[in-house]
């Protein structure tokens, strides 16, 4: 097997994440996009001793259990990677793989409780960060998400299906109205150019519809007629404000340098488990509503009946997770990097009537030196990096008989709790939940327990 050559593979098993897997020449072969009982053809990119990586090109032959993607996207875009497997199937695939991180990283002896799936398996998703571009050098703007393969290409994903109508009307609107005005679109590499992203945001529980033009700073354009555009759309929801967001960093992620409420108000209300979250542009917030009050319940069932008399919440965001066992803890603190979302959620327990919580802004490994109380309970949510070497060890210092492990990266999940099992903590329960159907990702929920006679 040489690299840069093509093959056919036999697709044997999946692996997080996303990645079907082969065998050739008694070497493991990682090829992403593929599914168990496929044969396919790919093309060799990285060769080691240990294993190699290839590029799917086409399906040779289909597995039994494929269907029909519903998504017409699908297959150009970059975003979804399994609408042509069936719901059930995708469910399983994501089992084995959680169960077999866990296992290869030898954390055993806890209870699995098993994959919740999605209480809504299309259009689920709250947000959506859609980007400017073209499918090809110098043709018709486009906007919408990666096309698969391609570093640059844009898909436009005007018929997107995993988020809601509102959604595609507004991105249909937006991509005519600036084709007509020959706008430019942002170039990373040259640096230059004007349009940015699209960022939708929509609050399931409220209907609240935060619509978010990103440009860099090359141009001043007047957006009054395209505000108008949009406030006159029949949304199903309720239009609470339109952003003009300046962005001029050199990274293709979105930051805000400064922005504009163009109409209506800076965020959206979100509401779960009765209690209301005030959502700006740089909040974090869970994608899948309905799939985070799931989440959620699972956070609050490991949680039991027990009164923790202090608990942290560490990577809080806009302080969701904090506030919702707050009725559970005489007292809550929150850390988080953001400081938007941090007066998000010191604003969302002041609103909620919450005197038991404090959210404070700052890097988790550098705040929590600082913490002069001792927690009970900490539940960790930290991004996919996993939480930070020192961050962990203050967790450990700490000595709370309890921590809630919420994951959004199994791999980085395994690798820690080896760290907290090595340093006296037994992982009791797991169960997966799957957040983001379509796509290779899921949240872990683990609980573990301090053993007895430890530090």
């Amino acid at each position: 097997m040489r690299k840069g050559n093509e093959y056919e593979f036999t697709i044997e098993k999946t692996e997080f994440a996303g990645y079907g897997i082969a065998h050739h020449e008694g070497l493991k072969v990682f090829i992403k996009g593929s599914f168990p009982g496929q044969t396919v053809l790919a093309r060799v990119t990285k060769k080691r001793k240990e294993h190699a990586e290839a590029k799917l090109l086409n399906i040779v032959k289909d597995a039994d259990y494929t269907v029909a993607a519903p998504c017409p996207h699908f297959g150009d875009c970059g975003g979804c990677a399994s609408q042509n497997i069936s719901y059930e199937k995708q469910l399983e695939f994501k089992r084995e793989q959680v169960l077999e991180l866990l296992s290869n990283a030898n954390i055993s002896g806890f209870e699995f409780l098993g994959i919740q799936g999605s209480p809504e398996v299309f259009e689920y998703r709250n947000k959506m960060e859609f980007s400017f571009g073209d499918i090809r050098k110098g043709g018709e703007l486009t906007l919408g998400m990666h096309a698969k393969g391609m570093s640059f290409g844009i898909v436009n994903t005007d018929q997107c299906r995993i988020v809601d109508g509102d959604f595609r009307i507004a991105l249909d609107t937006v991509v005519k109205y600036f084709r007509e005005k020959e706008l430019t679109h942002y170039k990373i590499m040259k640096r230059e150019g004007y349009l940015r992203n699209l960022v939708i945001r929509k609050g399931r529980n409220t209907g609240e519809l935060l619509i978010n033009i990103v440009t860099t700073s090359q141009l001043d354009f007047d957006f009054t007629e395209l505000t108008e555009l949009l406030k006159g759309l029949p949304y199903q929801g309720k239009l609470t404000g339109i952003l003009h967001t300046i962005n001029d960093s050199l990274s293709d992620a979105i930051s805000v340098d400064s922005y504009e409420v163009l109409y209506g108000r800076d965020h959206i209300i979100e509401t779960l488990f009765g209690l209301e979250f005030i959502i700006k542009q740089e909040s974090f917030f869970q994608t899948n509503t309905k799939g985070a009050e799931v989440l959620y319940g699972m956070v609050k069932d490991f949680l039991g009946d027990t009164n923790s008399k202090v608990v942290f919440d560490l990577y809080c965001g806009t302080g969701t997770i904090g506030q919702i066992v707050a009725q559970n803890a005489e007292k809550v603190i929150g850390i988080e990097l953001i400081e938007a979302a941090v007066e998000s959620a010191n604003a969302n327990a002041k609103r909620n009537g919450l005197n038991n919580c404090q959210f404070i802004a700052g890097d988790v490994a550098e705040v929590i030196k600082n913490v002069k109380e001792k927690p009970d309970l900490i539940i960790l949510d930290p991004p996919r990096p996993g939480v930070h070497p020192k961050a962990l060890k203050y967790v450990i210092d700490f000595d709370a008989k309890d921590i809630i492990y919420v994951s959004c990266n199994p791999k980085t999940l395994a690798t820690d709790l080896n760290v907290l099992v090595e340093n006296g903590y037994i992982v009791k329960k797991v169960k997966v939940m799957d957040m983001f159907p379509h796509t290779p990702h899921v949240e872990v929920v683990t609980l573990l327990t301090r053993t007895e006679g430890t530090l």
